[in-house]
């Protein structure tokens, strides 16, 4: 449910093309590694490197929405629901870790 939830919104996020490719690659590449979590159970190595790359895309989620915010006389409605989706995302990320970790302890994680 975090991955596919996530992956909504990243992808609603990057709709209208505001936020640089860096954002999309970023945050799908991270996907991935929870979709390698998901599938290997019992890979720490996989649920930990997934925790980390949430944890890193957090802080590269806020320097990019920042950045890269355009200003009040160019916000259509399409670009408000893009850029709304991504600080969505951004604001669902610290409950995702929360829930990532949870898993890592589940795992054998110390």
């Amino acid at each position: 449910a975090i991955i596919l939830v996530h992956w909504l919104l990243t992808v609603w996020g990057c709709m209208n093309y505001m936020l640089p490719l860096s954002y999309a690659w970023g945050n799908f590449s991270v996907l991935a590694v929870g979709i390698w979590a998901t599938v290997q159970r019992d890979s720490l190595d996989a649920i930990t490197m997934f925790l980390t790359g949430l944890l890193l895309t957090v802080l590269t989620d806020i320097i990019h929405i920042s950045i890269f915010y355009p200003s009040h006389d160019f916000l259509s409605g399409a670009k408000r629901f893009s850029i709304g989706m991504a600080i969505f995302s951004l604001l669902l990320k610290p409950v995702s870790c929360y829930l990532v970790y949870r898993m890592y302890r589940e795992r054998g994680g110390e």
